[in-house]
Parts: structure tokens; C-alpha cells; sequence
């Protein structure tokens, strides 16, 4: 029986990557991005909101996801599916979405006056911090793919062993469950790229695939949800605070803080999910459909429409953010439909085509 809730949860996030990456233009750190306006505490606060738990989260919910593909396929059809969904519009990203990007990110950021194919020898040849808002090499948002890819290898090659090894499974109480959040600080630098872990991230996954992805233990957590979302929300708060509106900086209280919004927003957005949305419609269906779509064409939206409206308009900051999160969400939907019915675009991107009988 299909998991509805794992695909609305995993949709969700997805979608709300366009206000999340959109808010990056207006950070306050001063992270390099590939259109950077200006700098707006209240905006950036959206972005430490969100980024402790969602991008975990994606992951858990793959693992999770991969835990119910192999009831169905083999080991040979897991990897074959994962070359076609993964390593394919991760190539196609990084040669055809990326240069665009990073060849605006040159332009605006740097002053480049060159051509765009000009500009597409220097992208694969400046070397430089990976971020791509120098107009330097840049894989974007296809990190995630690569991650993905990567860790679902690893994660098969454990699968494989444990399951010659330890056949029976465990269950799990609920204190054990809430303590399974305790190794995050340790682990959460370890083979970090960029700020990425690799490992963090495999344990989110193997995390799904082993301990959420049983209907038991989800019931545990679900009945909990709403104690966890407490937490969950005083802990991102005090995060927010801490991180962008403090004058005093305390590291260690601020990463406490970090961990516990993450352990506990994760759980109760399961909890949530299970209990709230676990169900479909031709919508939820439908965007779940092209939540892979989205999510590879989202950036490059964001970034072409913050380019244009930065050097076009001259206007509040509100008011552009506004604008630009609207076109992007607009131009992203409808360029999804219109690749959806392309069989070629669908296989460069990942995804299955929208058959001829379906309106």
C-alpha cells in the first residue's frame, strides 16, 4: 500500500525550494549566492527556519522510500532506476541548466561583459569554490543528486550485508526512537562538501530505510506529534534569534538549538503526516508527479527572474521578493507541464513522461 504522506511531504519541500532559494539573494551572513541584492534579516530568517530539518528530511523520506522499491525490485532494477532518476539530470543540470546560472551570477556579482559561449568555456575552467557566484564551476542544486545517487549505492551495499548477516528485525521504543537524534553533532561535519555531510545525510537515509519506514513506529511518534512540534518550533525560534538577531553570539547554545529543530521537526512533520495527509487527489498525485521536475528547474527560474528584476526594477525590497517568488513559481509550473509531455526533456530530467491518455 502506497505511503501517500511520503510524497506530500516530499512535494511540499520541494515547492518551497523557490522561496528558500530565492531568499538566499537577501542573506544576511553574507554567503556568496548566484544573485546577491541585498542583504534582509527578516527575510533571511525564513531560510535558518527551514534549513535545519528539510533537507534531512528529504533524505529520511528516500530512505524510507527505497525501503518499499525493494519490495519490488532487485538490487540490478534499484541502480538502474537510480541512474535514470539521478545521475542523468544531474549530468544534464550541470551542462545545460548550470552555465546559464553561473554565467549571470559572473555578469551581476563580477561585471562580466563577455558572451554567454564565451562564458561556457570559462565555467567548466575556473576552479574555484564550487558556489558558482563567481561564474565559476557549479553543480547547484544538483548536489542533491549526487548525494542521493552516492549514498543510495552505499546504503544498498549495507542492505546486501545485514540482510546475510541479521535477518530479524528490531523494534523500536519510543525513547529510544527520540534518542536516535543524539548522534547528529558528532556526525554532522564528517566527508562535509560545502556544509554538506555525506554521512549525516546517509544516516538520515538509513534512519528511513530501517527504523520510519515500519507503520509502528511511525503510530509511536504520531501520537506525539504535536509535543515535538512544541519543541520543535521553540527550538527553531530560539535558532532564528540566536543566529541573525542576537548582538551577542553563543555558538554552542545556537547549535543546540540547530540539532534539537532538527531531530524534532522531523518527527513531528512524520507524525503530521501520517496523521493529516496521508491521502491523494488528482492534485497531490499530480504534483507529486513532477516534484523532480520542479526541483531541477526551479533554480535556474529563480535565477534568471532575480536577474531580470534586479537590473530591470527598482523597487522595496518586499515588494521584488514578492515578485520574483510569483513569476518563479508561475514560470517553474508551467515549464514542468510543458517538459511532462516532452518524452526527451523527461528522460534528461529524470522523470516518466505524461502518457497521451492521461488529460
Amino acid at each position: 500500500m502506497r505511503k501517500h504522506y511520503i510524497d506530500n511531504l516530499r512535494w511540499f519541500f520541494i515547492i518551497l525550494l523557490v522561496p528558500y532559494h530565492a531568499v538566499q539573494a537577501f542573506n544576511a551572513w553574507g554567503e556568496p549566492n548566484y544573485i546577491f541584492i541585498t542583504p534582509n534579516i527578516l527575510l533571511s530568517s525564513f531560510i535558518v527556519f527551514f534549513s535545519p530539518f528539510m533537507m534531512p528530511l528529504l533524505f529520511l523520506l528516500a530512505g524510507m522510500s527505497t525501503k518499499f522499491a525493494l519490495n519490488k525490485r532487485s538490487y540490478k532494477e534499484y541502480i538502474v532506476e537510480r541512474a535514470k532518476r539521478l545521475l542523468i539530470p544531474l549530468v544534464s543540470g550541470t551542462l545545460v541548466f548550470m552555465p546559464v546560472m553561473c554565467y549571470l551570477a559572473d555578469k551581476y556579482n563580477c561585471g562580466y561583459h563577455g558572451s554567454f559561449f564565451s562564458h561556457y568555456r570559462i565555467f567548466f575552467t575556473r576552479i574555484t569554490d564550487l558556489m558558482g557566484a563567481d561564474g565559476g564551476f557549479s553543480i547547484g542544486q544538483f548536489w542533491f543528486l549526487l548525494y542521493l545517487f552516492v549514498i543510495s549505492l552505499l546504503a544498498l551495499g549495507i542492505i546486501a550485508i545485514q540482510k546475510k548477516c541479521v535477518k530479524k528485525h528490531i523494534e523500536l521504543p519510543l525513547g529510544v526512537i527520540v534518542l536516535l537524534g543524539l548522534p547528529l553533532p558528532l556526525i554532522n561535519d564528517l566527508l562535509s562538501i560545502g556544509g554538506k555531510g555525506l554521512v549525516v545525510f546517509l544516516y538520515f537515509f538509513m534512519l528511513g530505510y530501517y527504523v520510519f519506514s515500519n507503520d509502528k513506529i511511525i503510530e509511536k511518534i504520531a501520537k506525539w506529534k504535536y509535543l515535538f512540534l512544541v519543541i520543535g518550533l521553540i527550538a527553531d525560534i530560539a535558532d532564528i534569534y540566536l543566529f541573525l538577531w542576537s548582538k551577542t553570539p553563543y555558538p554552542t547554545l545556537n547549535d543546540a538549538m540547530k540539532y534539537i529543530t532538527e531531530w524534532c521537526m522531523i518527527l513531528a512533520l512524520l507524525g503530521l503526516g501520517k496523521d493529516k495527509i496521508d491521502t491523494h487527489n488528482k492534485v497531490t498525485d499530480h504534483l507529486s508527479r513532477i516534484s523532480f521536475l520542479f526541483f531541477s528547474l526551479h533554480f535556474l527560474v529563480v535565477v534568471v527572474t532575480q536577474y531580470l528584476t534586479a537590473t530591470m526594477l527598482k523597487t522595496n525590497t518586499a515588494v521584488l521578493f514578492i515578485l520574483q517568488v510569483s513569476i518563479s513559481f508561475v514560470c517553474t509550473f508551467l515549464l514542468c507541464e510543458i517538459c511532462v509531455r516532452v518524452p526527451a526533456l523527461c528522460f534528461l530530467l529524470g522523470v516518466k513522461p505524461k502518457k497521451k491518455t492521461e488529460k
